[in-house]
C-alpha cells in the first residue's frame, strides 16, 4: 500500500479527531456541512476521518485564526475533488487567490454570504448573523 493509499484511509472517530485539532464535534460537523471535508461513514452512520481530513481540518483551523470566514476559506483552498486531490489548475487558482485577497474583499466576501441567506431560518448563516452583524453595520 503506497502513502497516498493510506493518507486517505477512514481511520479516526470523531473524538480522536477532536484530540488532534482541538477542534469541538461541532465545529467538525459544520466544516463537513459545508463540504470542506468529506469524511466515511460506517454502516452504523459513524463519521470516520482519514489523515487527509485531519491535515485539512488543521488547515481550516488555521485560516479560521488568521480571521478569514468559510466564504473565504472555501476561496482560498478550494472545494476538493472525489478522490480528494487537486488539480494543477485548482492548486495555481488558489494561489492566485491567497495573493490577492485583501481584507476588504474578505469583508465583501462575509457579507454577501450573509445576505445570501438572510431571512432563512435554521441555516448556519442565520445562527451567527446576529454575533457578525455587530461588526458589519447594515447587513442584517
Amino acid at each position: 500500500m503506497d502513502d497516498a493509499t493510506r493518507r486517505k484511509l477512514a481511520l479516526f472517530p470523531i473524538g480522536i479527531v477532536q484530540r488532534l485539532t482541538d477542534l469541538s464535534a461541532r465545529q467538525i460537523r459544520y466544516y463537513e456541512q459545508h463540504g470542506l471535508i468529506h469524511p466515511e461513514r460506517t454502516h452504523g452512520n459513524q463519521r470516520l476521518y482519514s489523515f487527509n481530513d485531519v491535515e485539512r481540518l488543521l488547515e481550516i483551523k488555521n485560516l479560521i485564526d488568521k480571521g478569514l470566514n468559510i466564504a473565504g476559506i472555501k476561496a482560498v483552498i478550494g472545494q476538493p475533488l472525489a478522490d480528494g486531490e487537486y488539480t494543477p489548475a485548482l492548486q495555481a487558482a488558489a494561489q492566485e487567490v491567497r495573493a490577492e485577497l485583501s481584507e476588504s474583499d474578505l469583508h465583501e466576501l462575509l457579507l454577501q454570504e450573509l445576505a445570501g441567506r438572510a431571512g432563512q431560518r435554521g441555516s448556519p448563516a442565520s445562527m451567527i448573523q446576529g454575533e457578525l452583524s455587530r461588526f458589519f453595520p447594515g447587513s442584517r
